[in-house]
């Protein structure tokens, strides 16, 4: 009797400690993003308790609760939804456009000294110049519709876009690049085996960047002179002390960033193979 229930004590210990040893291997494969998610919960519980405690004016903060309540009543009402609308359709084509310009043009301005030099300094004032500062003028030139919102989205993307793409050229392998012209290849094949998949990853980091660049010019577009768009919403809710509702629409912007920059940096993950090594 005392033999098996030095047995079972035995089974009952090993499988304790397999356990544990489980429950430790999945805490260190899902660190990161445990110790984000408590993070989360607990500025939540923070601001949750803060905005409804009456420490602090409800005029001038919310809480996660009256925030989803806010967000069910729009999204019940069904007017937002035109809203979402207009400011994704702004989103797609001016981000569309900084990726048909930015690649090409900043492969061109890597791959080539002399057009790098004649451009140069254009791209260096567009952008080093404030997007926000330009928008008076985009208004005038194409109105306060959707084109207006587009050149800024536009703006905003197409240098990250533009500089990462360049700067991924630029970093390639001097000794791999003279190893392929030793062996005959000329700048076509090189560009295309070597050049292009080298840049990549930098290119897709470029649109990371460009996402969050894309999104500001969505907001701040909309915030200018729009009659449409989450930016005119929050412009609306904001001059009105509506916090809530205004906190509904940042909700979203920066729901549909994270979403966006998530699946990127998964893509860029998966290429990351493609960087060059820098020989030692």
């Amino acid at each position: 009797m005392a033999q098996e229930l030095q047995l079972i004590e035995g089974d009952a210990l090993e499988l304790g400690t397999r356990k544990q040893g489980w429950l430790a291997a999945a805490y260190k494969d899902h660190e990161g993003k445990l110790i984000g998610l408590l993070a989360i919960v607990v500025v939540g519980a923070l601001w949750e308790y803060v905005g409804t405690s009456g420490i602090m004016n409800p005029m001038f903060t919310s809480a996660p609760s009256r925030i989803y309540d806010a967000g069910a009543k729009l999204f019940a009402e069904g007017s937002i939804w035109k809203d979402i609308s207009v400011s994704t359709w702004e989103f797609v084509l001016g981000f569309a456009l900084s990726i048909v310009v930015g690649i090409p043009v900043g492969l061109l301005l890597a791959w080539y000294r002399r057009l790098n030099y004649a451009f140069d300094p254009f791209v260096t004032i567009l952008y080093a110049t404030p997007r926000i500062a330009l928008l008076p003028l985009l208004i005038i030139w194409f109105g306060i519709g959707i084109n207006s919102k587009i050149a800024v989205i536009f703006l905003g993307a197409v240098f990250p876009i533009l500089m990462n793409t360049f700067a991924g050229v630029r970093t390639l392998d001097d000794a791999l690049l003279k190893a392929a012209r030793s062996f005959g290849a000329n700048d076509r094949q090189i560009f295309l085996t070597i050049a292009l998949p080298g840049s990549v990853p930098f290119i897709l980091t470029g649109l990371r960047l460009g996402v969050g660049r894309a999104l500001i010019g969505v907001v701040v577009g909309e915030l200018y002179a729009a009659t449409a768009g989450i930016g005119h919403l929050i412009s609306i809710f904001g001059s009105t002390f509506q916090t809530d509702k205004v906190f509904v629409g940042v909700a979203l912007i920066a729901l549909w960033g994270m979403i966006l920059m998530r699946v990127l940096q998964i893509i860029e993950e998966r290429f990351d193979a493609w960087r060059p090594e820098r020989s030692s």
